[in-house]
C-alpha cells in the first residue's frame, strides 16, 4: 500500500484550472521530483496534500485512509516547508524552534530530543541563539527545514526549498536533502533541474495542470524522443557535406579545422536512429581517418523541453 496516493485530483480558482485530474502515488522511502515550469501546478498540488487547499474533485489517501477522515492525524504524520517559508525574524532559532514543538504537541524529553535531533540534522547550531531575520537565507531556509522534520513525519514536502538562494547555498541545501532523504519520504517540488538528478529517483513531470510523465529519472531521459547530438572529428575530403546525406541527419555543424584537415562537426540527428554505425562505414568507404565518434547523453534538461513543448502542442 502506497503512503500517499492522488487519484483525479482537480482544482480550480474562477476560470483557471490550477490541477487538472491529477493522479500519482508515493512509496515509503522514495524521494520524488515534483518538475514543473513556473505556474504549472506544483506548489498547489502541494498545498492541497498539506490540506491547505480543498481539491474540487478526487480523493486523497493517507496509508490507504481518505485524507478528509484522517485530517488531524495526518497533519502528525506530514511535514512541510512552503515555498515562501514563512518565519519570524525577530524570533530567536531557540524560540521559535519551540513554538513549533508546542505547536506539534511535543513535550517533556520527548521535546527536548526532537528539537536536538532537528538543529544537529540541519547544521544550525552556529545560529541558535540569534535572531532568524539576521543569518543568511541559506540559513533561515535550514530553519524552515528543521521546523519541517521537527516531529519527524513519516512524509516531507517541500515546496522550491532552494528558491532565491546563490549556488553555494543551494549545493549546502542539496546536500541537506539528500540526507533527509535517507529517513524521510520526501516530495521535492522544484523547476531546478539539477536539484532533481542530484536528490530524486523518481520523477513527476507537471504541465498546465497535468501529469505529462512518471518514472525513474534515469528511465525518462533514455525514453525520451527528439535529437541527439553526434561529435565527428576525422581527417579527409567532404566531410561535413557526406555526413549530411545520412539518413536521420537533420543537422550539420562544422566547428573547426585542424592543420593536417582534421575536421570537428557536431551532427544533430533523430534519436530513434542510431547514425553511428553508418558514420563509421561512411568515413571507411571515402577512406578518412576517423579520431572521435562520440554521442552526447541526453539530459534531464532536454526531457523537460520535450515533455512541456509537446504538452503546450496537445492543447492548443
Amino acid at each position: 500500500m502506497s503512503l500517499l496516493s492522488l487519484e483525479n485530483i482537480s482544482k480550480r480558482f474562477g476560470s483557471v484550472t490550477a490541477v487538472d485530474d491529477v493522479s500519482f502515488s508515493v512509496d515509503r522511502g522514495e524521494v520524488v521530483g515534483f518538475l514543473g515550469p513556473n505556474g504549472a501546478g506544483k506548489s498547489t498540488t502541494m498545498r492541497i496534500i498539506n490540506q491547505f487547499f480543498e481539491p474540487d474533485a478526487g480523493d486523497i489517501r493517507l496509508d490507504g485512509e481518505p485524507l478528509i477522515e484522517v485530517a488531524r492525524e495526518a497533519k502528525r504524520r506530514i511535514g512541510y516547508l512552503p515555498e515562501n517559508n514563512p518565519l519570524y525574524g525577530d524570533m530567536l532559532v531557540v524560540d521559535y524552534l519551540g513554538f513549533i514543538a508546542d505547536l506539534r504537541e511535543l513535550a517533556g524529553a520527548e521535546r527536548a530530543t526532537a528539537i536536538d535531533d532537528a538543529v544537529a540534522a540541519t547544521n544550525l547550531a552556529e545560529v541558535y541563539y540569534r535572531p532568524i531575520g539576521e543569518p543568511s537565507k541559506g540559513s533561515r531556509q535550514r530553519v524552515g527545514l528543521a521546523q519541517a522534520i521537527l516531529h519527524k513525519p513519516d512524509l516531507l514536502v517541500l515546496d522550491e526549498p532552494t528558491e532565491g538562494l546563490d549556488p553555494n547555498q543551494r549545493v549546502e541545501i542539496r546536500r541537506l536533502i539528500e540526507d533527509l532523504g535517507r529517513e524521510h519520504t520526501v516530495i521535492l517540488s522544484t523547476h531546478v533541474l539539477p536539484e532533481v538528478q542530484h536528490t530524486c529517483s523518481r520523477l513527476l513531470v507537471i504541465h498546465n495542470g497535468k501529469i505529462v510523465a512518471d518514472g525513474p529519472v534515469d528511465k525518462l531521459v533514455a525514453q525520451a524522443s527528439g535529437a541527439v547530438q553526434i561529435t565527428v572529428e576525422a581527417a579527409g575530403t567532404g566531410i561535413p557535406e557526406e555526413l549530411g546525406k545520412l539518413d536521420g541527419i537533420r543537422r550539420v555543424n562544422e566547428s573547426h579545422r585542424e592543420p593536417g584537415g582534421v575536421v570537428s562537426v557536431t551532427l544533430t540527428a533523430d534519436a530513434s536512429i542510431d547514425v553511428r554505425p553508418a558514420v563509421f562505414e561512411l568515413a571507411k568507404s571515402q577512406g578518412w581517418t576517423l579520431y572521435e565518434l562520440h554521442q552526447e547523453a541526453r539530459s534531464l534538461e532536454d526531457v523537460f523541453q520535450e515533455l512541456t513543448t509537446a504538452s503546450e502542442s496537445e492543447s492548443e
